[in-house]
């Protein structure tokens, strides 16, 4: 009896393991990276970022990394429209602000729709900001926003032509400054 126990037990756990296994296979399968190397003041660095290319239409909480960043320039992580003009393969169009986005610019954190990665103010806000985590000089982070098609009252992914795009953008205090901006596109289910 104990054996027929045993067995049936290891062969449910084999089953269970073989099944997250499977779950977290998919899940990496259903994630983009895209990327651009920036040169600011004497310095490059090769920005990467990492996040869902697909999600579901009503909302869901999804995780997104970046590597590579300038930790001395925050960043804001978001659900944008992408701005018409803009190629997501080509960083060379990449000229106009990714605008609008899910949450607006939610410095207080109450959307949980973006995230406000930067090393110096991030206490202003600990609900929805964090520091980079630095090595070599570099900026890396793995954040969670909420992201859902409709990003605005008028704005919905998907339809009249709207793309969206899970982003980085330079912060509020440099909202100009598009040498951070990278987009992974995303569609919505």
């Amino acid at each position: 009896m104990r054996t027929r126990t045993r067995t049936a037990l290891t062969s449910a756990l084999a089953l269970a393991s073989a099944s997250a296994l499977t779950l977290g296979l998919a899940s990496s399968a259903s994630a983009a990276t895209a990327g651009r190397t920036v040169t600011d003041g004497t310095r490059s660095y090769t920005l990467s970022l990492t996040a869902p290319n697909t999600a579901a239409a009503t909302g869901a909480n999804v995780t997104v990394g970046g590597t590579g960043y300038n930790p001395d320039q925050g960043v804001y992580v978001g659900l944008c429209a992408i701005p018409a003009g803009v190629n997501t393969a080509d960083p060379a169009t990449w000229n106009s602000k990714p605008t609008p986005c899910l949450g607006g610019q939610d410095e207080t954190g109450t959307t949980g729709a973006s995230h406000w990665v930067n090393s110096d103010w991030y206490w202003m806000s600990p609900s929805s900001s964090s520091p980079f985590t630095e090595a070599n000089g570099l900026g890396s982070f793995s954040v969670q926003i909420h992201v859902k098609a409709k990003i605005s009252d008028t704005v919905t992914c998907g339809q009249s032509g709207v793309t969206c795009a899970i982003v980085t953008r330079a912060d509020h205090f440099d909202s100009s400054d598009r040498k951070y901006d990278v987009y992974v596109p995303v569609t919505f289910q």
